[in-house]
């Protein structure tokens, strides 16, 4: 049997900002935290759902032992029933990008870093009449509603993409591509950062998804929930937080805890696999660990150089 090949060393340098992706549950709040112990810095999170004041344990925020640590932005700073996009996000990590901290930004939401590294056309959002409209027309006939250079890109196949592209021409009378040609430069460029992926083996995961579910349990998850269950409105995008539908369900008397807790754990399974599908395409450039070491930071080398 050939043996395991030691994984590749990460030069950390504590002037260049650092980002950690990787799906749920497999260490990055506890690398970008190692790191900032190590050489400083301020931790930002890139999660859409930690954003919000409402679920910390649920969306596994940053204890108190860990905010007393490092420094901390963007967890916990918009109110459960407001909305929230990529590009308020990027406008709130502008200003951390230009402080005097070097930025640690770590989280799971592949489109935060996307828009972040690659630029974001910030399009107006749907009008659910639009919307609508779409719904009830065929691929065929939005496919012929769309500009000749939008059509060229997209893949036609796709009924999700092509009602994207239409919906975006019906909007805002621009075609997707222009939109897209018009991205702004990104806010950080992959040249001008350390980009770390966590690469989790999907057994390992699931198994570290139903024990930190159990944890969430044991740490308050459902008095959690039974202080957000008034305000309860599963329109609200906090309300996507795994695991909040299911005890709000359990408090409610429509499910056992016992089928709650499965429920939310397969949910979490599955949008974990999703996280895992994205960042395999979409960070082909960026350095990867494996998640399942024994010790992540062993994979790191903390330099003092500039360059």
């Amino acid at each position: 049997m050939r043996a395991k090949s030691l994984p590749e060393t990460i030069r950390i340098i504590p002037s260049r900002p650092v980002l950690i992706a990787g799906p749920t549950a497999s260490g990055k709040s506890a690398l970008a935290l190692e790191i900032a112990r190590q050489q400083g810095g301020v931790i930002v999170n890139a999660d859409a759902l930690q954003v919000f004041q409402g679920w910390r344990v649920l969306t596994a925020r940053p204890d108190d032992a860990d905010l007393a640590a490092a420094p901390h932005r963007l967890y916990g700073h918009i109110p459960f029933d407001a909305d929230y996009s990529t590009g308020q996000w990027l406008r709130d990590v502008k200003p951390l990008l230009a402080g005097g901290e070097r930025p640690i930004i770590v989280g799971g939401t592949g489109l935060n870093f996307h828009a972040l590294t690659q630029g974001l056309a910030e399009i107006p959002p749907t009008p659910q009449s639009i919307r609508d409209a779409g719904n009830a027309m065929t691929r065929e006939a939005m496919i012929a509603a769309l500009d000749p250079v939008t059509r060229s890109r997209i893949d036609l196949a796709n009924r999700a993409r092509v009602q994207r592209a239409w919906e975006v021409l019906e909007t805002t009378g621009r075609g997707l591509a222009d939109w897209q040609d018009a991205t702004p430069p990104p806010l950080l460029p992959l040249r001008a950062v350390t980009a770390i992926t966590l690469d989790a083996p999907k057994d390992w995961l699931n198994d570290r998804i139903a024990r930190r579910f159990d944890q969430m349990l044991d740490g308050g998850a459902l008095d959690e929930a039974r202080q957000m269950l008034p305000l309860w409105d599963p329109s609200h995008l906090s309300s996507k937080a795994i695991g909040a539908p299911e005890l709000i369900a359990y408090l409610r008397g429509e499910m056992t805890l016992e089928d709650a807790r499965d429920a939310a754990i397969v949910a979490t399974r599955q949008y974990a696999k999703r996280q895992r599908t994205w960042f395999r395409s979409r960070h082909k450039a960026w350095r990867h660990i494996s998640a399942d070491l024994p010790d992540l930071s062993a994979t790191l080398r903390f330099d003092a150089g500039e360059k």
